[in-house]
């Protein structure tokens, strides 16, 4: 099993950046490549599309939101990987009210390609999310 992890701090508090990333049906309101997201099953599954038209499916499978986190599974993607958990949560910088720390990890097994490439791909997604994340809160 392969995975990847990126971390950024975001210029604003922890409840501030939760209120926007903690909902599973928000990817719309911060991370540009997901322009659509539908909630279904009550919202335990968000049902994606990215500009290019692809649809991704993906299931709520943690939430806690005293520790501000999530984790979910993909169900359907166009990526080349079997097995996908991630964890998105946020995290407070000691000493600091104005910032807070985004971790954005997932597990996968490769699938049609090697683990290099699937690792690359995911932290790529993963760096231009918080890099969006950081852009949004920014503004």
């Amino acid at each position: 099993m392969a995975s990847t992890s990126i971390s950024r701090i975001v210029p604003a508090s922890p409840d501030k950046v939760w209120s926007l990333i903690g909902g599973f049906d928000t990817l719309p309101d911060w991370l540009p490549y997901i322009p659509e997201s539908t909630a279904l099953e009550g919202g335990r599954v968000r049902r994606l599309a990215n500009p290019d038209g692809d649809v991704i499916v993906e299931r709520l499978v943690e939430f806690n939101e005293a520790e501000r986190r999530y984790s979910y599974a993909i169900l359907e993607a166009p990526f080349p990987v079997n097995g996908y958990v991630s964890t998105l949560r946020v995290h407070a910088v000691p000493g600091r009210d104005d910032v807070a720390e985004v971790q954005w990890s997932g597990r996968f097994n490769p699938d049609g390609a090697t683990e290099d490439e699937v690792v690359d791909l995911f932290t790529g997604i993963y760096a231009d999310g918080l890099g969006a994340l950081h852009k949004t809160l920014a503004a």
